[in-house]
């Protein structure tokens, strides 16, 4: 089991290490007027994502589709959160001619968690993909999806769209759950990931660990066993942020020197592709390490 380092006393000064100036370059700059013309949200922006200045300067961004307004009220998290519009049936074609303009061979799409439709937005995702698909053919598209409440026919309208990656996010270590996500069940996440792997044998799964809000070690180690026997083959693992004042503080910063080890010993329990730092995001350089035919 890997140890940790004492937790420190509140208030909990930021390191140094998680510094990101935000950039004020043209590509930069061309990335966001390319997502304020087609009217995109990205999770980037949204989630206030400390990667942003980096990957907008890269020329790649995360989608995010049904609208900007989330039905949880999930403590991690900086999206909007209340009463949703109804989603824009044009934001699919939108977002497949945004991802041509950028020329981009890895795609990722994600959403708000849109309790209030029928199927959880399950068909948005699904003609995203298609138009994705038409637009850009030789890309690898990753979708980063909700739980749709455990709807099996909402999950499997995306996997008949076939992406090449399904992620889903597990967050956090199972007792902590009713305090950082109050609205969704651990088990109903695994169970989503288990699907996934039985349905579309060829698509990678994907899931994702935030670090730094209170979890034991012993826990981080259980959860990542769950995720095994899931059927998840590739992980990522992050430092919790707090993205806003209402969000949860910060219980500890986990030192690099940590992650490195968290990557180790999750190689040695048998995960493909690990990706593991303080900065590490869901989708952070996944090209680089899902993109792989």
């Amino acid at each position: 089991m890997i140890k940790q380092t004492r937790r420190e006393e509140k208030p909990i000064r930021k390191p140094g290490w998680l510094g990101r100036p935000l950039p004020v370059d043209p590509a930069f700059s061309r990335t966001s007027s390319l997502l304020e013309d087609g009217r995109l949200h990205t999770v980037c922006q949204e989630a206030r994502c400390p990667n942003r200045g980096e990957c907008f300067s890269r020329g790649t961004a995360v989608f995010l589709i049904l609208g900007d307004c989330c039905t949880r009220r999930c403590r991690f998290c900086a999206v909007t959160q209340g009463t949703p519009e109804k989603p824009d049936p044009d934001e699919p074609r939108r977002v497949a001619e945004a991802a041509a303009r950028m020329s981009l061979d890895y795609i990722v799409v994600t959403s708000v968690t849109r309790d209030d439709l029928d199927g959880g937005g399950a068909g948005f995702f699904a003609e995203t993909i298609r138009l994705l698909r038409a637009r850009r053919p030789s890309a690898r598209i990753e979708v980063l999806i909700p739980d749709f409440q455990g709807v099996e026919t909402a999950l499997q309208t995306v996997l008949d769209a076939r992406p090449d990656v399904l992620n889903h996010n597990l967050e956090t270590v199972a007792r902590l759950y009713p305090e950082v996500r109050p609205q969704a069940i651990y088990n109903r996440s695994l169970e989503l990931l288990r699907r996934t792997g039985s349905s579309v044998p060829g698509a990678a799964v994907k899931s994702g660990l935030m670090l730094g809000l209170g979890e034991r070690p012993d826990e981080i180690e259980s959860a990542l066993h769950d995720l095994l026997g899931a059927g998840c083959q590739i992980l990522t693992l992050g430092q919790y942020l707090q993205p806003k004042r209402d969000c949860l503080p910060v219980a500890r910063y986990v030192p690099p020197a940590e992650f490195d080890a968290w990557r180790e010993a999750a190689f040695e329990m048998g995960f493909a592709q690990v990706s593991s730092g303080p900065l590490v995001r869901s989708s952070y350089h996944a090209e680089e390490y899902c993109g792989r035919g």
